[in-house]
């Protein structure tokens, strides 16, 4: 499936200055059986929250490495149904293009909301890297067997950096840009901020 949804994704520069992100989170409960997803929409211009929903459910299926987007997407796909405010780009937990065959989270998800998407990683999952200089901004190519699929870039002086993959209907210039306007004071971006703790509130 992932193959054939792969050869759906778009290349595109994407919205540069859109007027509504949309954070995306998934939280698990400590036996695995519960989760709580998570959709957060903000206003890009002052980061202030327009819209929220969440989903409680259960995991799709065990987790199985590199189709860990099928454990979530489900859950993802019915809080966005329930948003009043549609988001005009998806910030995803998770990778892009930077996956074993090219199509991580946030290429799943922007194929099948045909949404400009990408994937602000906290962690790699495939490919290597130069190192990164230490100011903010600094950024160095993410290569997989000879390809660039992404790039890790340091939002915050001296804080490590995290790991931006495109997913769908967007360039990677414009995913780096995004992330950064987003990441005004920490090293994760706001989106991600704000959605991580709605649904860990919501299993508490």
């Amino acid at each position: 499936m992932q193959d054939l949804l792969r050869a759906k994704v778009v290349a595109e520069p994407g919205p540069a200055s859109p007027a509504t992100v949309a954070g995306l989170d998934v939280a698990y409960s400590a036996d695995d059986d519960r989760l709580a997803a998570a959709v957060v929409v903000l206003d890009a211009a002052d980061l202030t929250v327009r819209d929220t929903a969440v989903v409680r459910g259960k995991p799709a299926f065990r987790y199985v490495p590199g189709l860990f987007a099928f454990r979530e997407v489900p859950a993802l796909l019915d809080a966005l149904d329930r948003l009043t405010v549609r988001p005009e780009v998806l910030v995803c937990d998770g990778h892009g293009l930077a996956h074993p065959r090219r199509f991580g989270l946030a290429a799943h998800l922007g194929v099948l909301t045909d949404l400009p998407s990408f994937g602000v990683g906290k962690t790699r999952l495939v490919g290597s890297w130069d190192p990164v200089g230490e100011p903010r901004g600094s950024r160095s190519a993410l290569v997989d067997d000879g390809e660039p699929v992404g790039a890790v870039l340091r939002t915050q002086d001296r804080v490590k950096p995290v790991f931006v993959s495109v997913g769908h209907r967007i360039d990677l210039d414009t995913a780096c840009a995004l992330t950064l306007r987003l990441s005004p004071r920490y090293r994760l971006p706001e989106t991600t901020r704000a959605a991580d703790r709605v649904c860990r509130d919501l299993l508490s």
